[in-house]
């Protein structure tokens, strides 16, 4: 049968173990012995964990176990450790911290609280940037409802003036009108001018 990519690997085997290292790290210079702690693991590993073929390369530390043999320095590596290792269907071993210490520990929620803030901020500069959006859209819409309602004015204007105009024209005609005589020869004065 065929294993589809997507699938994960089943856990066959948990175990935890407290592996001495210091008969194996005193062998080496001091400069060397937080090497020889992690060679030591890995191959107490192939041997409890049983992997046939001693492949030190199917065998995956974790990041706090590893930093945690070289937590005071590659000169003086823990005498001792206990691990949780944990064997899959494809014959890797993961090995991890049994007890992980407490600043390690309080370094992990100082850095979930970090990305848990991050994940928070990005998602307010979402929101802020679709209000923003909204906004443009909001004023675009105005100022072209705006833009309509102007037209609307001035052609309203351009009428109303017109009218103006042509009731303006009109009384300047009827004035003409009230001074020009039926007869041409005929002129008329106004009675206060004759006195």
């Amino acid at each position: 049968m065929a294993k589809q990519k997507n699938e994960e690997p089943k856990q066959i085997l948990e175990r935890e173990y407290i592996i001495p290292l210091r008969r194996e790290w005193l062998k080496v210079p001091e400069y060397k012995r937080a090497n020889k702690a992690v060679k030591m693991i890995k191959k107490f590993l192939v041997r409890h964990m049983k992997i046939y073929d001693k492949d030190f390369k199917k065998i995956k530390m974790d990041i706090l176990l590893n930093n945690e043999i070289r937590f005071r320095g590659i000169r003086k590596p823990p005498a001792k450790i206990k691990v949780k290792a944990v064997k899959y269907d494809n014959n890797t071993v993961l090995v991890e911290l049994v007890k992980i210490p407490e600043h390690i520990k309080f370094k992990k929620l100082r850095e979930a609280k970090k990305e848990e803030r991050k994940i928070d901020e990005v998602k307010e500069k979402e929101s802020e940037e679709k209000i923003i959006e909204e906004k443009k859209e909001l004023e675009e819409k105005i100022k072209e409802e705006t833009k309509e309602e102007k037209k609307e004015l001035e052609i309203k204007e351009k009428e109303e003036t017109s009218k103006e105009a042509e009731m303006q024209l009109a009384k300047q005609k009827a004035r003409e009108q009230k001074h020009v005589s039926k007869d041409k020869n005929v002129r008329i004065f106004r009675r206060a001018l004759k006195k």
